[in-house]
């Protein structure tokens, strides 16, 4: 298809429609003259006369309008496409699809979800969670939510928490066979659920708040090992919940299981806050309206 058919086939319907150049050319928004030549062009083109002319009329020939009877419908849902991305420029409206990693589904969408749809019903939300890295381009999302250095350079970073608590637990029954461990070096002696991130296995990170002395211990990072690796941290707790051994998790996903009394903390002073999640997205021209609602919405309740 030549590039310009599109545009020549739509002059030609507005001309056939209104039987006048002159209307036509008041539709379309150019001069008569103007129009009379994308008409004579493309019939040239496609070899065929499309419209009988006279110095006072104008219609469609037998061809002409076998033409425009294919193209209506044609015409009709192009505009209707474009009539979409305009309600949706102004208005969210459509599919949102947003990958994100376990613990930021559960600190940052979950609490705003409800209140999300409920204000946009013409938002389908897709939310996928998955701990892995993805390639949100080339799998077709919107954006993902995670922490900082998953997103690529060429992104645009969004920061949507703050620090973000984390906790290692055991349950009781696992710690009546066993002492809770004092330190980090003494996980050497325990079973630890390992989490698989990415294409290696996470090491858990510690640092020691000395709150008395007014002095943190240098930062260290445990390699851990168990009986089971797991790629998303609400298994490791799952499997925690079920005594196979100490999990590392964000505080936010452990909490219900302590509440409960099903998990235990360990080595509380010894664990940092991470820096958060932060949503990120390609381009920062032409931002989705629906995204946009979802990062302000997110925003505010921060």
């Amino acid at each position: 298809m030549h590039r310009g058919d599109l545009a020549d086939l739509t002059a030609f319907a507005a001309v056939a429609d209104e039987r006048s150049f002159r209307a036509a050319a008041a539709r379309v928004g150019v001069s008569p003259s103007a129009l009379s030549h994308t008409v004579r062009q493309l019939e040239e083109r496609l070899g065929v006369r499309l419209l009988h002319r006279t110095t006072h009329s104008v219609a469609p020939t037998d061809a002409g309008r076998r033409l425009l009877d294919r193209l209506r419908p044609a015409i009709a849902e192009i505009a209707g496409a474009l009539e979409d991305l305009d309600r949706e420029r102004r208005r969210p409206f459509g599919r949102l699809r947003i990958h994100a990693s376990a613990g930021a589904a559960a600190i940052v969408i979950a609490p705003v979800w409800g209140c999300f749809v409920g204000s946009y019903p013409e938002v389908q939300l897709e939310l996928e969670v998955d701990d892995a890295p993805v390639d949100i381009v080339s799998k077709g999302f919107d954006a993902a939510i995670a922490i900082r250095e998953r997103a690529a350079a060429d992104m645009i970073a969004v920061r949507v928490t703050g620090p973000v608590k984390v906790a290692v637990v055991g349950a009781p029954a696992y710690f009546a066979r066993r002492p809770a461990p004092c330190t980090p070096d003494d996980l050497a002696r325990h079973d630890c659920i390992q989490y698989r991130w990415g294409d290696s296995a996470y090491a858990w990170p510690f640092q020691r708040d000395n709150r008395s002395q007014g002095t943190c211990d240098k930062a260290q990072r445990i390699s851990v090992s168990g009986p089971v690796t797991v790629n998303g941290s609400g298994l490791a707790v799952r499997a925690a919940v079920d005594g196979m051994g100490i999990a590392y998790a964000v505080d936010v996903q452990a909490k219900p299981f302590v509440e409960s009394g099903e998990l235990t903390r360990v080595l509380e002073d010894w664990l940092p806050s991470h820096e958060g999640y932060f949503l990120y997205y390609p381009g920062r021209r032409q931002v989705p309206t629906a995204l946009r609602a979802l990062i302000d919405m997110i925003r505010a309740r921060r």
